[in-house]
């Protein structure tokens, strides 16, 4: 039996669940800032292939955009917000959000971002 239960969950290691999906459509954004501080709004993803995207990012008076990869439950996008350039990291969750880490170039620390289906 143990030898049973143990090539069970190698299997399962050798051969992971299917990748959460990543859907094209509103998102709505929950974020805090470098320093900390919150920051709100929405997302639009559209879907250039099965693997690539661009975000369009709404947060309070700032809109920045930017093009985005998709590989396995993960999406990272370089984006462009002003004259600052950034870099965000997703989680692609089983529900359907996702949870991220990002930064701006040239600046200390990272703020993190929810976005959730409209």
């Amino acid at each position: 039996m143990r030898k049973l239960m143990l090539a069970a969950v190698l299997a399962g290691l050798a051969f992971p669940t299917a990748a959460a999906e990543f859907r094209e459509g509103t998102y709505t954004v929950e974020g805090t800032n470098l320093n900390g501080s919150p920051y709100g709004g929405t997302a639009e993803v559209t879907l250039l292939s099965s693997t690539t995207c661009q975000i369009v990012w709404h947060t309070g008076s700032t809109e920045s955009w930017g093009h985005c990869m998709k590989v396995g439950d993960y999406v990272s996008a370089g984006y462009i917000m002003g004259e600052a350039i950034g870099i965000i990291m997703y989680l692609v969750n089983e529900d359907g959000t996702l949870d991220g880490y990002w930064t701006i170039s040239g600046q200390a620390g990272s703020g993190t971002e929810k976005l959730t289906p409209q």
